[in-house]
């Protein structure tokens, strides 16, 4: 009897293991589609022959630079936001345990994107723009900071650490407002496109400066995911099986932190893909961290990658940021969560 039980768990182990298999592999085959599609459209449409063709031969023609130069390192840069963003956002759910919870919620986009226009406003004139994504990163941290310091009381309460977070994005977007009111009109046209969310002119040492933190934060964060699961028990299960909440979740917190301002300062203030992404994920792989990592990560992937390619193509020859359609999907997104999260409370 109990190796029929035994034998019964395995086959329901393996078989959604497989269904997870098959679903990363779908949604990892719409984004490599999807990023070809953008390859070929844009001001300049180029048939997949000759995207082909130039991706085989960088130094043959003039679509050969378009191709390498103008559109590839935006694609990647759109995937890895993406990717980051949509981490840092199923991680924080998950550790915080509420379904709104995400970088732009707690703060974290709002810190970055004031030492940005701090930056633009203040330094732009006397250090190179290259200095931005530090500047922006640095806002990231000292926000979390302060989030943590004040959430703090004999560890860090999930629940305090959403009020407090709300709270923290508030006074900040406040403080950037207020900056760019009082910049010129130069620096203020330059932050309000940074703050919208834009992957214009992206360039191959963006890309390069971005994965570093993928590659190291993504590791980290699944082997602490078994962690978080346990945690979503509540704290004492969690203690029992000999978790460290209070480590767990700082590092987690870390990681989470490190891939949503490494993006935010590559690709300007993208909203609501930290909330969207792991929610359209849960439901094709569930609330276990270490499969909904994986599959946020080509879902937040694919909305930033068709929000920017949206942005290049639907009002030519004008190129919008990619931040208003993400903002256009997130915002509705954002009251249905609230209003769903409020019946289910009642």
């Amino acid at each position: 009897m109990r190796q029929a039980a035994t034998l019964s768990l395995n086959s329901t182990a393996k078989h959604e293991s497989s269904q997870l298999l098959v679903r990363l592999l779908l949604l990892s085959l719409l984004l490599i589609t999807s990023a070809g599609l953008s390859l070929s459209l844009g001001s300049f449409p180029t048939p997949f022959r000759q995207v082909l063709h130039a991706l085989v031969s960088p130094q043959s023609s003039d679509i050969a630079f378009i191709i390498w130069q103008l559109r590839l390192p935006r694609i990647l840069l759109a995937i890895l936001v993406g990717a980051a963003l949509a981490i840092a956002g199923a991680i924080l759910q998950s550790i915080v345990r509420n379904p709104l919870a995400s970088p732009d919620v707690i703060g974290i986009t709002s810190g970055a994107a004031l030492a940005a226009v701090l930056f633009l406003v203040l330094l732009s004139t006397t250090l190179s723009i290259h200095w931005l994504p530090f500047a922006a990163m640095l806002g990231a941290l000292v926000s979390a900071l302060a989030v943590v310091s004040l959430t703090w009381k004999n560890g860090i309460s999930p629940s305090r650490m959403v009020l407090v977070g709300i709270g923290m994005a508030a006074a900040m977007g406040a403080g950037t407002t207020l900056l760019i009111v009082i910049s010129d009109d130069s620096a203020a046209m330059t932050a309000y496109v940074w703050l919208t969310g834009s992957l214009y002119a992206a360039q191959w040492q963006d890309v390069q400066g971005l994965l570093p933190w993928l590659l190291v934060a993504i590791p980290i964060s699944l082997c602490f995911a078994r962690h978080a699961d346990a945690m979503a028990l509540g704290d004492s299960v969690a203690e029992g099986i000999g978790v460290s909440i209070l480590r767990s979740r700082l590092i987690l917190l870390t990681c989470s932190v490190a891939l949503a301002g490494a993006a935010v300062a590559f690709a300007g203030g993208l909203s609501f893909v930290g909330l969207i992404a792991p929610h359209l994920a849960a439901k094709l792989v569930g609330r276990n961290l270490a499969r909904l990592m994986p599959a946020s990560a080509l879902v937040g992937a694919l909305i930033v990658l068709y929000a920017d390619l949206l942005g290049r193509v639907a009002f030519l020859p004008k190129d919008l940021p990619a931040g208003i359609f993400v903002a256009g999907i997130g915002a509705p997104f954002f009251v249905y969560l609230l209003h769903r999260t409020r019946y289910r409370s009642h």
